[in-house]
């Protein structure tokens, strides 16, 4: 015979009166946690009790009922109640929704207490995102959302922009197939479509499915707000042409990144364009403005002498002033370690002022205007340079008859003439797309730049070791006093700049052109240059440290450790033979001064190296760098990403490229015996580039080598 179902019995509900309740010692919560009662409080205020209360009648010594009623499950309610009506905010007697249990139950108080703190489920993060967009699509603001949960401004934001990802990956981040981290990266970019493509690339790799790596593939096409472009037309200007700022929520972004590039290209274009016609209304013969303007770019040109504006009556003695004040208070804080804010604040002020004083109006003689130009450019600080007053030497007064023989032939070449096509400051060369796994010859102008920065480095360790640069003056100097190489003049040791041609935009920015700056600069100050005869003096009296340091600096720049491409047949070329030479003797110098191409500052990135190789060479080079572990695990990214990749990876290793790297022997001074102009080309050249010799693919070890 089948048993009968036990029919379940609710516990009835009815309004008690808030003076006819007490807070139950069953309760089992003891610990406060979660919102506090103070803000459970407002919250009832504002929408009202949503849950009733758990109560028991309470019994006297006969076990009959009193008319109060004990709470053993919603303690924290019943407290907020009673602050409620402690502020006089609810009256005493207001009656509260309760569920009433009967005292007679098997259910003990604290079973009850217990079970409503434990069996309930929290909310799923997503379900609370959502809730928050629902709101405020139905009119709610970020802040009235803030203020209805106790949270601020910026976090309801942040949820809300959760919310907002691609309904594909919230369903995934439901679904515990995403992090919250990783959610929480997908939000800088707000297209669902990249957004989803990102996700079906990193999907399958946790090592791609970093936040920082979901951020870096978001905002790949974008450019920092704090790039120097970005600085020099204003993110605010950018804004009211209609371009896009991304920011991340959650992170730190120092001012987001600009989704339109061609839009800020062309803001940058205008505010140059506009820039060089104002300068333009001065009368400079020509004008060359770039957002880069590469290092050494007023090398060989002859700088106007200026005049400054004198400053008048009032502004010497505002000058006075601040001088004064500014001594002052450096003695009154002689000895102290660290100034107190506000007087650092004030002697920066005084400093600024007075570089104002320093920084006036120049004047040039109007008939040098016309054959003189102006550089323009950004620095990286996003200001605008414009550094006006040079003179090529092509437009310089004819030379009179008399000169000396040769003086237009000394003249160094300042690359300023020609048409290079370049396209975002590199050549316009086609990309191979048939790269494969083969190690490919590194590009001849890469070569040529990255010997450019081994050049300038050369010279600065040159012109720092005086016994190096006079050992390598006095080795030219007896080669053409032995040789057969004469002049028809007196002594003509001279140094002649070589002009870096090709150079990578960062070339400026680098340690060893800023050292070599500034030890022009400092040399320079000192020097009588307007005066031959007190400049004659000035050398003359020289202590012999300091002619031997000056005789270094300028020795150096005659140091030419540049790759190019042998020619035999024209006069401005260089032969193999004579590459080779030149190629020696920088190694040589190298390796007399120590010279550490790593110690100098470079530092492989994808804008001078990754960006220029294949596929292959950059697993090569995180495999030298990084190890084969590194080097298998981005051997299947696509090109744009491993070149990130590779930069992040070989940032701080110390790996060279092999031009740069340095030569552990070096050959004889001079090659002995017949010189020949075939010599073979270095690994990182050698390849099956044009001008092989039709024997060569009849060589079997040439077609290994080929394969």
């Amino acid at each position: 015979m089948a048993t009968a179902a036990q029919k379940i019995t609710l516990s009835p509900s009815r309004d008690i009166p808030f003076n006819k309740l007490v807070l139950s010692q069953s309760n089992v919560r003891r610990i406060q946690a979660g919102i506090s009662v103070e803000e459970l409080a407002e919250d009832i205020a504002r929408r009202g009790l949503l849950q009733s209360l758990n109560v028991r009648p309470v019994l006297d010594a006969e076990g009959a009922e009193t008319g109060m009623f004990e709470v053993p499950a919603g303690g924290r309610r019943y407290q907020a109640l009673a602050l409620l009506v402690k502020q006089k905010r609810l009256a005493k007697t207001a009656p509260v929704p309760c569920v009433v249990r009967d005292p007679a139950s098997s259910i003990l108080a604290e079973d009850d207490s217990l079970a409503e703190n434990t069996q309930r489920v929290p909310l799923h993060a997503l379900d609370q995102f959502r809730a928050f967009l629902d709101m405020r699509t139905k009119g709610m603001t970020e802040e009235e959302i803030a203020s209805a949960f106790f949270t601020t401004a910026q976090v309801v934001k942040q949820r809300l922009r959760l919310a907002s990802v691609s309904p594909i990956l919230l369903d995934i981040y439901a679904e515990d197939g995403m992090r919250l981290e990783e959610l929480m990266a997908f939000t800088v970019n707000p297209d669902h479509a990249r957004q989803e493509q990102v996700w079906e690339a990193i999907q399958q790799s946790s090592f791609s499915r970093q936040p920082w790596q979901i951020r870096r593939l978001l905002t790949e096409t974008t450019v920092r707000a704090d790039d120097k472009r970005a600085l020099f037309v204003g993110v605010d200007v950018y804004q009211q042409a209609g371009g896009i700022i991304l920011r991340d929520l959650f992170d730190d972004d120092e001012g987001g990144w600009l989704q339109d590039p061609a839009l800020l290209d062309r803001l940058v274009s205008e505010k140059l364009k506009a820039l060089t016609d104002e300068v333009a209304a001065e009368g400079w013969k020509w004008i060359a403005a770039d957002t880069d303007l590469p290092y050494g770019y007023d090398r060989s040109l002859r700088a106007l002498d200026v005049t400054y504006v004198d400053l008048t009556d009032e502004e010497r003695a505002a000058r006075e002033v601040l001088r004064e004040e500014y001594d002052r208070i450096e003695a009154e804080n002689e000895g102290v370690d660290e100034l107190p804010d506000e007087i650092d604040q004030r002697l920066a002020e005084i400093e600024e002022a007075l570089d104002t004083f320093e920084q006036r109006a120049v004047i040039y003689d109007p008939a040098e205007i016309g054959r003189a130009g102006v550089f323009i450019g950004i620095d990286a600080d996003g200001k605008a340079i414009v550094d006006r007053g040079y003179v090529r030497p092509e437009d310089e007064a004819p030379i009179e008859a008399g000169d000396e023989e040769g003086d237009a032939e000394a003249r160094p070449d300042t690359g300023m003439t020609g048409a290079a096509i370049t396209i975002g400051g590199q050549p316009a060369e086609p990309e191979d797309d048939d790269e494969g796994d083969t190690i490919k010859p590194l590009p001849e102008r890469l070569v040529i730049e990255l010997t450019a920065f081994r050049t300038l480095a050369l010279r600065d360790a040159v012109a720092s070791d005086p016994h190096v640069a006079i050992t390598a003056l006095l080795h030219t100097l007896v080669r053409d006093c032995f040789g057969i190489r004469t002049h028809g003049t007196a002594l003509q040791a001279s140094v002649r700049e070589v002009f870096l041609g090709a150079q990578s935009p960062d070339l400026a920015d680098s340690p060893v052109a800023k050292s070599i700056d500034a030890r022009h600069a400092a040399w320079k100050a000192d020097m009588p240059l307007d005066d031959d005869g007190a400049l004659w003096d000035w050398l003359d009296n020289l202590d012999q440290a300091s002619r031997l340091a000056l005789l270094a600096h300028c020795a150096s720049f005659g140091v030419n450790a540049l790759y190019e491409r042998p020619n035999p047949y024209s006069g401005s070329g260089v032969s193999q033979h004579g590459l080779d030479r030149r190629m020696a003797e920088a190694d040589r110098m190298a390796l007399a001064t120590g010279l550490d191409l790593v110690e100098a500052g470079w530092k492989p990135t994808a804008q001078n190296y990754f960006s220029r190789v294949t596929k292959a060479r950059i697993v090569q080079a995180v495999r030298e760098g990084a190890g084969d572990r590194d080097a298998d695990l981005m051997a299947h990214l696509p090109k744009g990403e491993m070149v990130k990749e590779a930069e992040r990876l070989l940032a701080d290793t110390g790996w060279l490229p092999e031009p740069l790297r340095r030569p552990m022997d070096v050959a004889a001074a001079e090659p002995s015996g017949q010189e020949d102009d075939t010599v073979a080309l270095p690994d990182f050249l050698a390849g099956d580039e044009e001008g092989a010799t039709p024997d060569a693919a009849d060589d079997p070890a040439a077609r290994v080598a080929a394969e």
